[in-house]
């Protein structure tokens, strides 16, 4: 049976009362949601974990397919806007599923009001970050709605990628002994968004780290293929709520090494300070991957020879105990668990 031909009826687990912030903002509310309404009428016949995006059979070819929305407030911030974040996006949810991009899709939801020149900026950014990305944008829709139901302008995309040669992601593929690695600080766009929102008397020189994460995820693969295990980029939820997701869906253990957890101090001071985990921050421009102990050398040189991947580490590695669990052992010998996001901190952040 396909997944448009699953029973209207079908048993759901949602016992929420209605949809809040939190179920957008990427951790457990967000997982109860998919997991427990949206998934199980709409993919009823899919199997294996949740992923970035999904691979298709069409005409012997295998594809990758990925759609994504954002509704980033404000509209643009250090370092960015929503049109850039858009592509940078839905080609790193490819790129971190073993797939390169190729096209998109965009739809546009216009609030009646919006000026013009802003509408022309974001296409403008659009256009600019598709050309570096290396993807085309071949059509989309276009809709407006009443002043006051949009708050200026939501973007939702589809993007369509073909898989890289030599690597396939997958958490079941994922063992004992494992390495962590991240390619470079997290926590800069949660917190730049943030200030950008100027609702707080903070000030900070930080931008948000939006880019495509092709090229390194492209020269890893070149280095290591066969040994890359699992990747993802740690959007909504952070670092945290991804690696809680794949050790559920993998069955091991994770832990992570505080003092080897790349952070700016702009962004530990601000997380200090509004009393925040970074480890929960959403980023746009950096990626967690999962190599076998082998490669993780050859992963590393690969990360750090190519431009922006300078600041790639070995954050930690991958355990038989406890399954399921993500611990952080701390610079002064204790370990405490970081479970994913609950509720939403940061609303409105991508």
């Amino acid at each position: 049976m396909s997944a448009s031909q699953a029973p209207a009826n079908v048993a759901i687990r949602f016992r929420d009362k209605q949809i809040e912030m939190a179920h957008g903002a990427g951790g457990k509310a967000s997982r109860r949601l998919i997991e427990g309404l949206i998934a199980p009428i709409l993919c009823a016949s899919a199997s294996g974990p949740l992923t970035d995006a999904a691979y298709v059979n069409v005409g012997g070819g295998r594809i990758a397919v990925t759609a994504d929305g954002f509704v980033v407030n404000p509209l643009r911030f250090p370092g960015g806007s929503i049109g850039e974040l858009a592509v940078n996006g839905t080609v790193n949810d490819l790129a971190v599923s073993g797939a390169h991009a190729e096209v998109l899709l965009v739809t546009l939801v216009l609030e009646a009001g919006l000026e013009t020149s802003v509408l022309e900026a974001e296409i403008r950014a659009m256009a600019q970050a598709a050309e570096r990305a290396g993807v085309v944008i071949v059509g989309g829709d276009t809709k407006v709605v009443e002043h006051g139901k949009a708050d200026k302008m939501y973007i939702s995309t589809t993007g369509i990628g073909r898989s890289l040669p030599g690597v396939r992601v997958d958490a079941s593929s994922i063992r004992a002994g494992d390495k962590i690695l991240l390619s470079g600080p997290i926590g800069d766009h949660g917190i730049t968004i943030l200030l950008a929102r100027g609702e707080l008397e903070l000030e900070a020189d930080l931008r948000s780290d939006t880019r495509s994460v092709l090229p390194l995820v492209e020269s890893m693969v070149a280095a290591c293929g066969p040994g890359i295990r699992w990747m993802r980029d740690p959007t909504r939820g952070g670092v945290a709520t991804s690696l809680n997701e794949v050790a559920r869906d993998c069955g091991l253990g994770v832990v992570l090494q505080e003092d080897l957890i790349p952070l700016r101090d702009e962004v530990r001071g601000a997380c200090e300070l509004l009393g925040l985990d970074p480890l929960h921050i959403a980023n746009e421009g950096q990626f967690i991957a999962i190599v076998s102990a082998e490669s993780a050398d050859q992963a590393l040189a690969a990360l750090r020879g190519c431009e922006g991947g300078e600041g790639a580490v070995v954050v930690g590695e991958i355990s038989g105990q406890p399954a399921g669990t993500v611990l952080v052992s701390t610079e002064y010998g204790g370990s405490r668990v970081i479970d994913m996001l609950v509720g939403d901190p940061l609303p409105r952040i991508c």
